[in-house]
Protein backbone atom coordinates (compact mmCIF):
# COMPACT_ATOMS: atom_id res chain seq x y z
CA UNK A 1 0.00 0.00 0.00
CA UNK A 2 2.72 2.26 1.00
CA UNK A 3 4.62 1.63 -2.38
CA UNK A 4 1.32 2.78 -4.42
CA UNK A 5 0.90 5.85 -2.58
CA UNK A 6 4.25 6.74 -3.08
CA UNK A 7 3.84 5.60 -7.07
CA UNK A 8 0.66 7.80 -7.00
CA UNK A 9 2.91 10.71 -5.45
CA UNK A 10 5.45 10.57 -8.15
CA UNK A 11 2.88 10.49 -10.85
CA UNK A 12 0.56 13.39 -9.29
CA UNK A 13 3.67 15.37 -9.18
CA UNK A 14 4.50 14.76 -12.80
CA UNK A 15 1.44 15.30 -13.74
CA UNK A 16 1.52 18.57 -12.20
CA UNK A 17 4.85 19.55 -13.24
CA UNK A 18 3.58 18.52 -17.27
CA UNK A 19 0.43 20.84 -16.55
CA UNK A 20 2.74 23.85 -15.83
CA UNK A 21 5.14 22.93 -18.86
CA UNK A 22 2.02 23.35 -21.02
CA UNK A 23 -0.81 25.08 -21.98
CA UNK A 24 -4.18 24.94 -23.61
CA UNK A 25 -6.23 27.89 -23.96
CA UNK A 26 -7.23 30.68 -26.54
CA UNK A 27 -4.77 32.66 -26.74
CA UNK A 28 -5.55 34.51 -30.11
CA UNK A 29 -9.21 35.27 -29.08
CA UNK A 30 -11.04 33.36 -31.51
CA UNK A 31 -13.04 30.69 -29.87
CA UNK A 32 -11.35 28.17 -30.23
CA UNK A 33 -8.39 26.44 -28.49
CA UNK A 34 -4.47 26.75 -28.96
CA UNK A 35 -1.54 25.34 -27.35
CA UNK A 36 1.44 26.74 -25.51
CA UNK A 37 4.72 24.56 -24.29
CA UNK A 38 7.99 24.73 -23.76
CA UNK A 39 9.59 22.48 -26.52
CA UNK A 40 11.99 19.57 -24.78
CA UNK A 41 13.87 18.80 -27.69
CA UNK A 42 15.22 22.39 -28.31
CA UNK A 43 14.21 24.63 -25.49
CA UNK A 44 12.21 26.71 -27.26
CA UNK A 45 8.48 28.25 -26.27
CA UNK A 46 6.29 27.28 -28.99
CA UNK A 47 2.77 28.22 -29.82
CA UNK A 48 0.55 26.67 -31.99
CA UNK A 49 -2.49 28.97 -32.38
CA UNK A 50 -5.62 28.45 -34.82
CA UNK A 51 -5.66 32.05 -36.15
CA UNK A 52 -2.07 30.15 -37.73
CA UNK A 53 -3.47 27.36 -38.82
CA UNK A 54 -2.13 25.93 -35.63
CA UNK A 55 1.80 25.92 -37.28
CA UNK A 56 4.46 26.03 -34.89
CA UNK A 57 5.37 29.84 -33.77
CA UNK A 58 8.69 29.70 -32.00
CA UNK A 59 11.06 31.47 -29.49
CA UNK A 60 14.68 31.43 -29.98
CA UNK A 61 16.46 28.81 -27.83
CA UNK A 62 16.13 29.08 -23.98
CA UNK A 63 19.89 28.33 -22.50
CA UNK A 64 18.71 27.50 -19.30
CA UNK A 65 15.41 26.59 -19.50
CA UNK A 66 14.91 23.21 -17.58
CA UNK A 67 12.94 21.86 -15.04
CA UNK A 68 12.45 25.88 -13.12
CA UNK A 69 10.90 26.99 -16.33
CA UNK A 70 7.06 27.19 -16.25
CA UNK A 71 4.65 28.35 -18.70
CA UNK A 72 1.06 29.68 -16.78
CA UNK A 73 -2.39 31.32 -17.90
CA UNK A 74 -2.41 35.15 -18.43
CA UNK A 75 -5.73 37.08 -18.31
CA UNK A 76 -4.31 38.38 -21.65
CA UNK A 77 -1.87 35.56 -22.93
CA UNK A 78 0.67 33.60 -21.18
CA UNK A 79 3.89 33.93 -19.19
CA UNK A 80 6.97 32.17 -19.04
CA UNK A 81 8.41 31.90 -15.39
CA UNK A 82 12.10 30.77 -14.37
CA UNK A 83 12.70 30.22 -11.05
CA UNK A 84 16.03 30.06 -9.80
CA UNK A 85 17.66 29.23 -5.91
CA UNK A 86 17.08 33.22 -4.92
CA UNK A 87 15.65 34.88 -8.14
CA UNK A 88 13.50 34.73 -10.80
CA UNK A 89 11.75 36.15 -13.67
CA UNK A 90 8.19 36.24 -15.33
CA UNK A 91 7.56 37.07 -18.84
CA UNK A 92 4.10 37.41 -20.22
CA UNK A 93 3.16 37.86 -23.94
CA UNK A 94 0.13 38.26 -25.91
CA UNK A 95 -1.30 38.35 -29.41
CA UNK A 96 -1.32 41.54 -31.33
CA UNK A 97 -4.50 40.78 -33.54
CA UNK A 98 -3.29 43.13 -36.11
CA UNK A 99 0.20 42.02 -36.40
CA UNK A 100 -0.99 38.37 -35.65
CA UNK A 101 2.15 38.08 -33.79
CA UNK A 102 2.76 37.08 -29.88
CA UNK A 103 4.11 40.30 -28.29
CA UNK A 104 6.61 40.55 -25.10
CA UNK A 105 4.27 42.83 -23.11
CA UNK A 106 5.63 42.52 -19.57
CA UNK A 107 8.87 41.67 -17.37
CA UNK A 108 8.99 41.43 -13.49
CA UNK A 109 11.72 39.89 -11.58
CA UNK A 110 12.27 38.81 -7.85
CA UNK A 111 15.65 38.45 -6.21
CA UNK A 112 15.82 36.92 -2.28
CA UNK A 113 19.25 38.66 -2.37
CA UNK A 114 22.79 37.06 -0.28
CA UNK A 115 22.87 36.05 3.45
CA UNK A 116 21.63 39.64 4.81
CA UNK A 117 19.26 39.89 2.01
CA UNK A 118 21.10 42.19 0.46
CA UNK A 119 19.91 43.35 -3.30
CA UNK A 120 16.42 41.37 -2.22
CA UNK A 121 13.35 42.57 -3.88
CA UNK A 122 10.66 42.70 -6.98
CA UNK A 123 9.60 45.04 -9.28
CA UNK A 124 7.85 44.96 -12.76
CA UNK A 125 7.37 46.53 -15.95
CA UNK A 126 4.79 46.94 -18.56
CA UNK A 127 6.09 47.33 -22.03
CA UNK A 128 2.95 48.56 -23.71
CA UNK A 129 3.21 51.59 -21.14
CA UNK A 130 7.00 51.60 -19.93
CA UNK A 131 5.59 51.94 -16.89
CA UNK A 132 8.26 50.45 -14.07
CA UNK A 133 7.32 49.93 -10.47
CA UNK A 134 9.97 48.40 -7.80
CA UNK A 135 10.51 47.84 -4.55
CA UNK A 136 14.17 47.04 -3.50
CA UNK A 137 16.23 46.52 -0.08
CA UNK A 138 19.64 47.15 0.57
CA UNK A 139 21.74 46.29 3.85
CA UNK A 140 23.22 49.41 5.76
CA UNK A 141 25.87 47.59 7.83
CA UNK A 142 26.03 50.93 10.28
CA UNK A 143 22.06 50.99 10.48
CA UNK A 144 20.64 50.25 13.79
CA UNK A 145 23.44 51.48 16.33
CA UNK A 146 25.91 49.42 13.98
CA UNK A 147 24.13 46.48 14.36
CA UNK A 148 23.04 46.16 10.82
CA UNK A 149 19.80 46.47 9.08
CA UNK A 150 18.19 45.65 6.32
CA UNK A 151 17.03 49.16 4.39
CA UNK A 152 14.26 49.38 2.37
CA UNK A 153 15.23 51.46 -0.66
CA UNK A 154 11.41 54.17 -1.29
CA UNK A 155 9.56 52.56 -3.85
CA UNK A 156 11.20 53.12 -7.60
CA UNK A 157 8.33 54.52 -10.31
CA UNK A 158 9.87 55.41 -13.72
CA UNK A 159 9.13 55.21 -17.38
CA UNK A 160 11.38 53.60 -19.35
CA UNK A 161 11.09 53.05 -23.73
CA UNK A 162 11.51 49.18 -24.69
CA UNK A 163 11.64 48.36 -28.08
CA UNK A 164 8.91 45.89 -29.08
CA UNK A 165 9.80 42.47 -28.59
CA UNK A 166 8.01 39.19 -29.93
CA UNK A 167 7.93 35.96 -29.76
CA UNK A 168 10.14 34.59 -32.09
CA UNK A 169 13.29 36.78 -31.27
CA UNK A 170 12.74 36.07 -27.84
CA UNK A 171 15.82 34.33 -25.86
CA UNK A 172 17.42 34.96 -21.91
CA UNK A 173 18.96 37.75 -23.58
CA UNK A 174 16.27 40.05 -24.35
CA UNK A 175 15.43 39.29 -20.25
CA UNK A 176 18.70 40.35 -19.45
CA UNK A 177 18.71 43.91 -21.57
CA UNK A 178 16.24 44.86 -20.01
CA UNK A 179 16.77 43.23 -16.45
CA UNK A 180 20.67 45.27 -16.84
CA UNK A 181 18.41 48.49 -17.51
CA UNK A 182 16.58 48.43 -14.80
CA UNK A 183 19.26 47.29 -12.62
CA UNK A 184 21.19 51.00 -13.37
CA UNK A 185 18.13 52.44 -12.68
CA UNK A 186 17.83 50.54 -8.51
CA UNK A 187 21.66 51.28 -8.19
CA UNK A 188 20.84 55.11 -8.66
CA UNK A 189 18.55 55.05 -6.56
CA UNK A 190 19.68 53.27 -3.99
CA UNK A 191 22.67 55.43 -3.83
CA UNK A 192 20.24 58.19 -3.68
CA UNK A 193 19.17 56.69 -0.43
CA UNK A 194 21.99 56.13 0.71
CA UNK A 195 23.38 59.83 0.70
CA UNK A 196 19.51 61.11 1.95
CA UNK A 197 20.68 58.47 5.51
CA UNK A 198 23.51 59.70 5.66
CA UNK A 199 22.85 63.27 5.64
CA UNK A 200 20.98 62.26 8.98
CA UNK A 201 22.54 63.27 12.28
CA UNK A 202 23.75 60.08 13.54
CA UNK A 203 21.65 60.60 16.62
CA UNK A 204 18.43 60.01 14.42
CA UNK A 205 19.51 57.58 11.76
CA UNK A 206 19.99 54.62 14.22
CA UNK A 207 16.99 52.45 13.68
Amino acid sequence: MKQLIIIAGILILKLSTYAQKKLIKDIDLDGKMDTVYLDEHDDRITCRLSTQNFKKIKSKRLETAGDNTFIEPKKSGFEIKVNWMRSGYACQFRYEKKEKRMRLIGVSEYAFGNATNDGSGEASINLLTGDYMGNWYYFDPLANNQKGALVKIPTIKAKMQIKKIYLEDFDEEQYHSISEKLSALIERHKNLAIKRRESIKPSSAND
